[in-house]
């Protein structure tokens, strides 16, 4: 009985998606903002919408039948209300604009976030919206007249790669719950989920190379350490003009490099035997050299990165580990 339930539902998932791509064959995905007009929103009556007209339907025969002005006049005013209802359903979502916001890169098992900004540019407010992705719970929210509201959908990052959004369904019934109002909201994006990091016991060795910095020399690199007062002769690039802006005073930011130490995270020196574990440990590695602010180089199967510091560097080595082996189409 469980077994053909189950292939119940997931016959009714596949039908249900087919009839989706079919109806949406004609909307491409956004880049990275959607306005809402009349051919990409759909409505239809609730179960409660169907209810209210078979009630409508019962009393017009009771009217015909005793032939009663009054109940004539109930019944017809009743179904100008639902189609007034229909109208305002369609118009809650009718003009608004939805624009994606760049989404952060977390580690697997966390909670990655999908942030829409959502803009009311009518002077009307709009109330009882829902937005929700396939097999999550919806968020609800509203907007005011000429505002705009953040809407921040979580997904669960269960495992490294590229997680995408699926395709978003934006839906209301407001304002009597009589007609569902609905569009579909496909966006070209994706967030890169890194491996999960796993403490290693004995970290790997290097190449033979001094694995402790030694102390930094005053001259320009990638790390940011500082401000110090200005002196004639520095570079307009290196101002602070924040800080000129807030004091009136002038600072020249400073940027050092680290000299001499610099170690190789190497996937062939790692105690695991799996690809999965050894990815999270490399992951591990990276982040507790680019905290010690150690100079760095990673290497694995097909990939060599030399040795650097910086944000930009521990994110390059980061992408590498949540995108190895993964098809050409699966990175972002």
């Amino acid at each position: 009985m469980k077994t053909a339930t189950a292939w119940l539902g997931r016959t009714h998932q596949g039908l249900r998606e087919k009839a989706i791509r079919w109806i949406t064959r004609g909307q491409r995905p956004e880049g990275r903002q959607l306005t809402l007009d009349r051919r990409c929103i759909y409505i239809l009556p609730t179960r409660q919408g169907y209810t209210f007209a078979l009630v409508l339907v019962v009393m017009l025969l009771g009217a015909i039948n005793y032939s009663n002005s009054m109940a004539f006049m109930l019944t017809f005013l009743l179904a100008a209300l639902g189609a007034n209802s229909m109208w305002h359903t369609h118009r809650n979502l009718l003009g608004l604009r939805i624009t994606r916001q760049p989404a952060t890169p977390v580690f697997a098992g966390q909670t990655a976030q999908f942030t829409y900004t959502v803009d009311n540019p009518s002077r009307v407010s709009r109330r009882g919206l829902l937005l929700e992705a396939p097999e999550q719970s919806p968020t609800e929210f509203s907007v005011g007249a000429r505002e705009n509201t953040p809407v921040t959908l979580n997904l669960r990052a269960r495992r490294r790669g590229v997680l995408r959004p699926g395709r978003l369904r934006l839906h209301t019934r407001y304002p009597l719950g009589l007609f569902r109002a609905w569009s579909w909201l496909n966006f070209d994006e994706s967030l890169l989920i890194y491996p999960q990091p796993i403490p290693v016991e004995q970290t790997p060795s290097g190449d033979g190379e001094d694995t402790e910095p030694q102390a930094t020399r005053n001259r320009a690199g990638e790390e940011f350490t500082g401000v110090r007062a200005y002196a004639p002769g520095d570079s307009p690039r290196r101002l602070d003009w924040k800080a000129l802006a807030r004091t009136g005073d002038m600072y020249t930011k400073e940027f050092h490099e680290l000299q001499g130490g610099q170690t190789w995270l190497d996937w062939e020196h790692l105690p695991a035997a799996d690809v999965e574990t050894r990815l999270s440990m490399l992951c591990h590695l990276v982040l507790e050299a680019h905290g010690k602010k150690l100079r760095f180089g990673l290497r694995m199967p097909g990939v060599e990165i030399e040795p650097a510091t910086g944000e930009r560097h521990r994110q390059r080595c980061l992408e590498q580990l949540a995108c190895f082996a993964l098809p050409a189409g699966e990175s972002p």
